[in-house]
């Protein structure tokens, strides 16, 4: 009965305490070679690409949510209950994000945060500024509280271990692939893809934030800058959370060339604490009230 929620908590904590292993042999990575293998438009002809590219989603989503899969359904409760939680952590990151964000913020030139951030984001870094340098990192932190996080843990809530790695598989084919460049044939169905399946849980940590804000009292600013700017940022979802933690935490966010979103009230460096805490908080909101409503669900057939 309270398996699911326990297994939610104890992630969370294996994952404040253990972070993501960096590792070739990571399960993520493992995936990611694979799809590096047929995800390069010159191995097929650009009359199959469209084609290649659905049928290796099906087959990159079956290989790693098979193991899963399995294990849920064949593993006893007591292995389940210690075993579940790391499982569920491969599907999700939190600390290793912040880690990621941390070390941009810490560099100790512009070169060095060029580097640093390069590990985040995929846009030429090479003339961005301090100020964009910060932005890039805290962007992607923005977004994949969604994407890393939300909708991962949403999807276990739902249909256990087996929908997180589904979700976690088919957004890192977007990004890997989700682009306009000489990948868009290739990548077409993977963009598409984690549109549909990132739209609700895009929506659900909108909520998270504005009820996060709300208790900071700045839901103000956020929701204004959530209707003014969320259709800058390109795709259904993205746009969401940056703008919310753009305008709850004060801050401008810049793509050079491509978007701006939200108002430069205080600079990145001074607001990048908060964003962290508005990523920390939300996920935390995320927790209580999934497993709570888990706990009573279970409940309902006894009352």
């Amino acid at each position: 009965m309270f398996l699911t929620p326990l297994i939610l908590i104890f992630s969370l904590v294996v994952d404040r305490a253990m972070g993501d292993p960096h590792s070739r042999f990571h399960p993520v990575a493992i995936i990611g070679r694979f799809i590096g293998w047929w995800g390069q438009p010159l191995r097929w002809s650009p009359a199959l690409q469209r084609s290649a590219g659905v049928i290796f989603w099906i087959i990159s989503v079956i290989i790693f949510t098979a193991p899963f899969y399995f294990f849920s359904a064949y593993a006893p409760w007591f292995l389940m209950l210690f075993v579940g939680p790391f499982l569920l952590k491969i599907c999700f990151a939190l600390r290793s994000l912040e880690e990621h964000a941390a070390a941009v913020a810490a560099a100790t030139s512009p070169d060095a945060g060029r580097e640093k951030v390069q590990m985040l984001v995929s846009r030429d870094t090479s003339a961005l500024t301090d100020e964009q340098i910060l932005s890039a990192a805290y962007e992607s932190v923005a977004e994949n509280l969604n994407d890393s996080i939300v909708a991962p843990l949403f999807y276990f809530m739902i249909f256990g271990l087996p929908g997180s790695a589904c979700y976690r598989a088919a957004n890192t084919m977007d990004a890997m692939l989700g682009y306009t460049d000489e990948r868009v044939r290739i990548g077409w169905f993977s963009a598409r893809m984690d549109d549909i399946l990132s739209y609700i849980p895009a929506r659900i940590t909108g909520f998270l934030l504005i009820v996060y804000f709300f208790f900071k009292r700045r839901s103000g600013p956020a929701i204004r800058i959530l209707r003014r700017d969320r259709r800058l940022r390109p795709g259904f979802n993205g746009g969401i959370p940056m703008s919310l933690i753009a305008g709850g935490t004060g801050v401008m966010f810049e793509k050079p060339g491509r978007y701006r979103i939200g108002d430069p009230d205080r600079p990145l460096r001074l607001a990048g604490p908060e964003i962290i805490s508005a990523v920390r908080g939300s996920t935390l909101i995320f927790a209580i009230v999934a497993a709570t409503a888990s706990v009573l669900w279970n409940l309902l057939p006894n009352i």
